[in-house]
């Protein structure tokens, strides 16, 4: 008889080596790109979404390093005093690496990033317990995807999960049908998990996604200077309202 996968036994002491090994090459990683280029940022992200911070990375992959990774290991490789820290001044850094922050290393001047960085604010979902920036309604008929442009009618098999988030549909030549429209959400209400995964799902983006640059480090100074006027790190309302467009974790760096 087989042995069954349900009594495989896992090694702890495995388990442990394998997160040593990825905090050690984490701290390696941070060590070398602080003697590699002139500049560490700190940022935070509000509305985390691993689509957008891809496109940073993608934008940004010639010219700098985004390390995304949990803040103990990344500020004990910067140093977290005076007589730890890996290069003169980053201690200064490793004191503010608090909650959901990553670190930005680049030779870019400091002027090019901050304009870089205020001016990338794409549209992407609410989540939960955010406050709903306009009021939203799926009028009656045939329930609409907006995820493509122009929209489409949503296949037969997905009338389950509409059904589930609160939707009466029936099927009308095969397609999820209202015969009353549905208000999803009030403006200014927050919004449940049902609603910001009713939200997500029709294709309906309220929010900007925004990266606020917190504090930027120079090597040749040892210098560590705030960002004045960063913006909010949470999502932000978008300016198009409630117009069109998967949520996934925080990534650690890949």
């Amino acid at each position: 008889m087989p042995k069954s996968k349900r009594n495989k036994v896992v090694s702890l002491t495995k388990v442990s080596k394998k997160t040593r090994e990825h905090k050690s090459a984490l701290m390696t990683e941070v060590q070398e790109n602080a003697d590699k280029y002139d500049y560490c940022w700190l940022f935070d992200v509000g509305n985390m979404r691993n689509e957008q911070l891809k496109i940073v990375r993608n934008l940004w992959k010639d010219s700098a390093r985004i390390i995304f990774g949990r803040g103990g290991v990344m500020g004990k490789a910067l140093g977290t005093t005076l007589e730890t820290e890996h290069l003169p001044g980053l201690h200064k850094i490793s004191q503010n690496l608090k909650g959901q922050v990553g670190l930005l290393f680049t030779s870019s001047p400091p002027s090019e990033v901050t304009e870089w960085f205020d001016d990338f604010h794409p549209p992407t979902f609410l989540r939960s317990g955010s406050v709903a920036t306009s009021t939203y309604t799926i009028p009656a008929g045939s329930v609409m995807s907006h995820h493509s442009n122009p929209p489409e009618p949503f296949p037969h098999n997905e009338e389950p999960q509409l059904r589930k988030l609160g939707l009466h549909t029936k099927m009308v030549k095969g397609v999820p049908t209202l015969d009353n429209e549905h208000v999803v959400v009030k403006k200014g209400s927050t919004l449940t998990a049902e609603q910001a995964q009713l939200l997500k799902l029709v294709g309906i983006r309220m929010g900007e996604f925004k990266v606020r640059l917190r504090f930027w480090w120079e090597k040749s100074t040892g210098e560590v200077k705030e960002v004045e006027g960063s913006a909010d790190a949470e999502a932000v309302p978008h300016k198009g309202g409630d117009g069109s467009g998967t949520d996934e974790d925080a990534e650690m760096d890949e």
